[in-house]
Formats: structure tokens, sequence, C-alpha cells
């Protein structure tokens, strides 16, 4: 992951209804003179209109399709389950771009901050045995654990060497990704750790940040440089790609063994095969900088989240986009496709989290920076288009499915935890 900042300052309503419907709202958005500024009392410099047309439309009779609040209304809505009613049919930041998109809706369903408290938190991934989820905190060096049961969340793995994404194989054991280590682990069920991967050829990985299981028992994964940032895990040792200078002390805070390494690879990804064979799949020339991944139900495609220039980078890193590969019976990749460049209405919905559902649809976290309203997640079809939105108060960095039926979204985004319910179930494990 990477948190990335947008030079966009504007948040612009979503509304229900026909394509022509929203641009008029748009447009009319655009247009209004009342800055939310002014409605804030200048909380926020350059703000955007979007306050403008919720404050009027509650003074106002509407003249066309009501417009959903929005998670900036005045005043701020409250996720938390002491908050005040949202939800008399739909989630009120569950938004319909086409009507595709309400086949995968849940009336009543309300969006729901199950608990807060980390610094960034990311890689989800769900426990069906154990009906529970587990996340990572990574600043904080933690995995944590929320229990479907009673709501209860607790630390469940401490240290976890900064580890960044989660899933589960096929077998139920968890695997894990670890940016200081700069590997890949598998926890086994009788609490043992297996070392699935830390070189390539011989080279250290840089900071390995989301796995995948496939039935094959092979685990595919990422390998950005986002784990070289102080905050994530521990830069290069001195002279570095991401320490050339050797200004930053490497050691300071960690473990006998860990800050000794420096950038050695490309930033690609791998498929570990059962044999313990590491294969490069995809390099950094077709997907620089790659985060998120995720197969279609059927395995015949992988989808591969890029972000933005991590640490060390000598190139200009990604541009936050996703792509998607054909997946040959000989696990090779080919057909590479931009999916979707996650432009939404001018606005930079930077991608990092990835899942399927069962029917295809593709499920996106969205880093919308300073553009308040558009972070969260996006929707689209196996085709690339957009069909719906959730809206989330702060920075989505990844999402899973989970629950007994695997039929409600979880979703991590900056300190908090959130979850709604949806009418499909996720694809895969974890």
């Amino acid at each position: 992951m990477q948190q990335e900042r947008s030079e966009s300052d504007h948040a612009v309503r979503s509304v229900p209804g026909g394509q022509e419907e929203r641009r008029a709202e748009v447009a009319d958005v655009r247009a209004s003179t009342l800055s939310r500024r002014s409605l804030l009392g200048g909380i926020a410099a350059g703000a955007t209109a979007l306050g403008t047309g919720v404050a009027l439309a509650q003074t106002q009779a509407p003249t066309g399709p009501a417009a959903p609040p929005s998670t900036v209304t005045t005043p701020p809505r409250d996720f938390g389950p002491g908050g005040a009613p949202t939800t008399y049919f739909n989630d009120p930041d569950v938004l319909t771009i086409d009507p595709a998109f309400n086949q995968l809706v849940v009336p009543n369903s309300a969006i729901t901050r199950l608990w807060t408290g980390a610094l960034w938190a990311e890689g989800p991934a769900w426990n069906a045995q154990g009906r529970y989820l587990v996340w990572s905190d990574i600043p904080n060096n933690r995995q944590l654990r929320w229990l479907e049961d009673d709501g209860h969340v607790s630390v469940f793995r401490m240290p976890s060497n900064n580890s960044n994404g989660n899933t589960f194989d096929f077998q139920g054991r968890q695997i894990s990704c670890e940016h200081v280590t700069r590997r890949v682990v598998r926890y086994e069920l009788d609490g043992s750790i297996t070392v699935i991967a830390d070189n390539y050829n011989g080279k250290r990985l840089n900071s390995p940040n989301d796995a995948v299981p496939h039935p094959d028992g092979s685990i595919w994964f990422t390998d950005p440089p986002y784990g070289g940032l102080i905050y994530e895990g521990a830069p290069d040792a001195a002279g570095g790609p991401s320490n050339p200078a050797g200004r930053f002390n490497a050691r300071i805070g960690q473990a006998v063994g860990n800050g000794l390494a420096k950038r050695e690879l490309p930033t690609n990804c791998y498929r570990w095969d059962p044999s313990g064979r590491l294969d490069l799949v995809i390099t950094e020339d077709e997907v620089p900088d790659p985060n998120g991944l995720c197969f279609s139900p059927d395995y015949k495609k992988l989808y591969v989240c890029s972000t933005g220039k991590g640490p060390g980078d000598q190139g200009p890193g990604g541009k936050g986009e996703v792509y998607v590969f054909d997946v040959g019976a000989d696990n090779k990749l080919s057909n590479r496709k931009l999916f979707t460049d996650c432009m939404i209405d001018g606005v930079k919905c930077g991608p990092d989290g990835i899942r399927c559902d069962v029917t295809g649809h593709v499920w996106i976290s969205s880093n919308a920076g300073r553009a308040v309203g558009y972070s969260g997640v996006t929707v689209w079809t196996p085709e690339g288009k957009l069909i719906g939105r959730i809206r989330l108060p702060e920075v989505c960095g990844n999402i899973c499915f989970g629950g007994p039926k695997r039929n409600r979204l979880f979703m991590v985004a900056s300190q908090s935890l959130y979850a709604v319910y949806v009418n499909t179930q996720g694809a895969a494990p974890g």
C-alpha cells in the first residue's frame, strides 16, 4: 500500500439515475457560489462544492431526483453503532451509478464503523472456521482480530513484522506479507511459521504487499517497495535506493537482523509453487508498483492494481490504474489490458485492495486523497464499467468479503474498520 494525496480538492455528489441527470447535477453543484468553507467555518482551504449541494438540498424544495447526503454532511454522519439512523431503505452512501448495481445492494443494510484506533489499517482477511476477521495495523507492528459473535477486537499478533496483506489459503492457513522482513509467511495449523518466499534468484524481496491463493496450492503476491518507508517498515541500509546518502539508521527500533537489507529487485509479481519454486509472472515494465491483486471466480483472469511511486523507485512509478491478464493453463499470463484508470467525475480514485465476487464483479478500494466523498469502494463489471460506489469518511486501503455467508464487505480505511452487507458473496477464501 501507499498513502497517496490527490491533487483534486473537490468532491461532487453522485446521484442515482441516468448519466445525463448526473451530469446536470454535477454542473449545478459546480456552478454554486456557496462554498463548503463558509459552511464549515474555514475548516479546509480550497474546499469543495459538495457541502453547498447538501445545504441547498436541505433548504430548497427538490426539483429533481433527491441527492443522497454524503459523508461530509453537516453535522457529519456518525457511522458508529450509536449514531443516528441513516438508512430508511438503501444506505445514502451506497450509490448506484448504473441500475446493474442494484442487484448487488441489500436494502436496509447500513455501512457501520465496527472499530477505530489503528494508525494505518490494511490487509483484511476472513477466517471462515473461526468466524473472525484479521487485519494489519502496519505502523503499530501488529495484527488485529474482530470476532463476529460479539464484535470484540483484540491484538491478534504482535509484533507482526509490519505485515501488510493477509489471506487464508484453501486449507485455512493464514498467509501474511511482511514488510520489515521482506518475506511472505504461512502460519501452520499447529502454530508454527513457514517462510514461503524471501528472495528471488538470491536477491531479497522488496516488501511483499498482497497475496492471493490459487486452488492448485500456489500463492501469488505483489512486491512493491512501500515497506521502505520508516512508518511502515524499514528503509534500505545505507546506500540502498531508499537511503542513498545513509541519513536513516534502518536498524533503529528493529529486531536483530532487520534493517540490514538493500533493495535489489524491480517491483514485480510472483507465483510461489507448492514445490518451493518462485516464478516471476509480471514484470515492473508491465505493472509498475503492483499492489492489490485478485483472481476472477473461474481463475482465468488476474487483476492487479498499480499504485503510485514508492521509495527508491528510479522510474515514474504506477499511475493509480488496474490491469487485467488472462491466466493460461500453464500459469503464464498474457493479453495485458488496462481494466480501469480509476478516474471518476474527474477525480482519481487510487486503487489499492481488490476483490471479485461470485458474479465476476470487481470491487476496488478507493483512495481519493482530499476529494472527500470519493474515498471508499468502487464496483465494476467484468468489462470495466463502473456501476456503483460506497463512500467512506476515510481513505480505504483494502477490502475483503466475509461473515458466515461471505456476504459482508469488510473495508479497512485509514484508522478504522467498516462493514456493509451485500447481495453477493466473495469469490475466494480470505
